[in-house]
């Protein structure tokens, strides 16, 4: 059973940043705000894992459009807490973007690194759309000029 002070995994944090119940509500607006953005669209959803892995989960249940769902990894740093290189796409996706309406999510927007390289690698692909939402943008550590469509926090 966890520690009044939260679970193991959290010991070396002296403060939570964004609380559960916060979360919770923020990914059902994004939700309600993709929900009408892509009404009479098909939306395909690339999750960047492993970090988008529980958010993308949490928000595909607030999804009410068709939906096909794909993952691909990809890694920049390599088991540390900052960015060390410049991201390699390690494991690709499955399904054919082509002409397709993407939503790019992932957990973390920092350097911006990642997500411009994966947005790109999408477009590139012939996506007909390519719009990105992560549940935290963390523009201080901001490399390259991007910006996330949908941000949780």
């Amino acid at each position: 059973m966890p520690s009044p002070k939260g679970p193991p995994e959290l010991k070396h944090l002296d403060h939570v940043l964004v609380s559960a119940a916060a979360i919770k509500r923020r990914v059902a607006g994004l939700g309600t705000q993709l929900n009408q953005d892509y009404a009479s669209k098909d939306l395909m959803v690339v999750a960047i894992v492993n970090g988008a892995l529980i958010f993308a989960a949490d928000l595909l249940r607030q999804l009410s459009s068709p939906l096909r769902l794909d993952c691909l990894r990809a890694s920049s740093y390599h088991d540390g807490t900052k960015a060390v290189h410049e991201p390699r796409i390690v494991d690709q996706m499955k399904l054919d973007v082509r002409n397709q309406h993407v939503l790019l999510v992932d957990d973390i927007l920092d350097t911006g690194k990642t997500l411009a390289a994966v947005a790109g690698l999408i477009k590139g692909k012939g996506a007909a759309s390519v719009r990105t939402c992560v549940l935290l943008d963390k523009k201080a550590r901001r490399m390259v000029p991007v910006e996330a469509d949908y941000v949780g926090f």
